[in-house]
């Protein structure tokens, strides 16, 4: 027979383990920026100040940072020292091989934990991501252009060239001239090849447009490329303010999977307000 006392402390218990809950519920998730890495000590400045502009954007949350490869910290390491909910928002643009399998098994590689984990979509396609490119192109001097090439990294995954070509769509809707996909590794055409195809259809000022978060491999790659042609080069994107928007569109996006915390800002950029095809 359950004594008084025995009945208030269950209850007490229950209680105090309901409330947890609760509390935890009520805090927002993590935020985790998850990077490809480079040997390049400039990329892992640029990841910094972009994570600075979003932090500045929406101040209290908290923002995390966890690589692919090559630097610390790696993504594994920041998941095992997090408590809590977090969202992981790839600093990517499609969904290739890192966004699809390397990032989900980073997760599973960092065990059981306190607090569940998932994966936003990558940054791409989506018209702030657009928006960056447009101006990053502009400050690179192209102005009253007929044909644009956008850089991408590149993959064998036929989603990531699809997401690809999705940007390069929104890119020529905003600038009114051909955009053609370029990769500067694991797929064609190279830069080299989708400039001469705009050179046939008849354009003459073509400008490199720079699908890149930060300096690394694949943006000196193109970079160089695009200047034995003599065509313009965008700088990569890194902290451009439409970029830090749309890692926290990409965040608050995925924050449905938790429920909606309390205190939590509406989105940035509300889905009513997007393309139909793009909002996910």
């Amino acid at each position: 027979m359950t004594t008084a006392a025995e009945l208030m402390s269950r209850i007490t218990a229950e209680l105090s383990t309901g409330l947890a809950a609760a509390g935890r519920g009520r805090g927002r998730p993590t935020l985790v920026a998850v990077a490809h890495g480079s040997r390049d000590p400039a990329a892992a400045r640029t990841v910094r100040a972009l994570l600075a502009a979003v932090r500045a954007l929406r101040p209290g949350l908290r923002v995390r940072l966890g690589h692919v490869e090559l630097n610390e910290p790696l993504l594994r390491g920041t998941l095992e020292t997090l408590t809590g909910d977090a969202v992981l928002v790839p600093l990517l643009f499609g969904r290739g091989h890192h966004v699809t399998r390397d990032i989900p098994g980073a997760v599973r590689a960092a065990g059981e934990r306190d607090g569940a984990a998932r994966v936003a979509a990558p940054l791409g396609p989506h018209p702030l991501l657009a928006a960056a490119l447009a101006e990053r192109l502009a400050q690179a001097g192209w102005r009253g252009g007929d044909g644009v090439v956008l850089a991408a990294a590149g993959s064998r995954a036929a989603r990531s060239a699809a997401d690809t070509a999705a940007t390069a769509a929104l890119l020529a809707d905003r600038l009114g001239v051909p955009v053609l996909p370029a990769y500067a590794s694991a797929a064609a055409p190279t830069v080299a090849e989708a400039a001469r195809a705009l050179a046939a259809r008849g354009c003459r000022r073509i400008g490199v447009a720079c699908c890149f978060t930060a300096p690394g491999l694949f943006a000196h790659r193109t970079a160089a490329d695009a200047r034995a042609l003599g065509l313009p080069v965008a700088a990569p994107l890194g902290p451009h303010p439409a970029l830090a928007r749309l890692v926290l569109h990409r965040y608050d996006g995925e924050l449905a999977a938790f429920g909606t915390p309390t205190g939590t800002p509406a989105r940035t950029v509300p889905d009513a307000d997007l393309p139909l095809g793009l909002r996910r």
